[in-house]
């Protein structure tokens, strides 16, 4: 499993792009024991955008106890996800050369009942955290 690729896809299915860091441990002890589909195809992925690094690239941002996925992490997403089920004969472009395209469709089916349950979580993480720093 490609640990950078699966942060993107986990965080492009949160509203707002946003995960506190709990909700993000759970999504990819999730995903990493999901068998081999997943880990292949993060793997093939992450080879469309070798040189991937979502922190140093400016892809994700850290903030609020989470991490939050910046538009051009949303566009090399796009960018992986496209390319994958297309030729594989046409050079990849850098990821600093790439342009702004429409997010890429969420992992997870957002219905209202699910949306709601994830900001629940996402609040007590940060009630939590907040009278953890106190």
């Amino acid at each position: 499993m490609n640990f950078q690729v699966t942060v993107l896809k986990i965080l492009v299915s949160y509203p707002d792009g946003f995960a506190v860091m709990a909700d993000l441990k759970r999504d990819m002890a999730i995903l990493a024991t999901s068998g081999r589909d997943w880990a292949e195809r993060t793997k093939r992925l992450a080879a469309r955008v070798p040189d991937l690094d979502i922190f140093s690239q400016a892809l994700v941002e850290r903030l609020d106890g989470g991490w939050r996925i910046t538009e051009k992490g949303q566009t090399v997403l796009a960018f992986m996800e496209n390319r994958s089920s297309g030729p594989q004969t046409e050079q990849d472009a850098p990821v600093e050369q790439l342009s702004v395209v429409e997010p890429a469709p969420r992992l997870f089916a957002s219905t209202r009942a699910g949306r709601s349950k994830r900001l629940q979580r996402r609040r007590a993480a940060r009630a939590r955290a907040r009278a953890k720093a106190s």
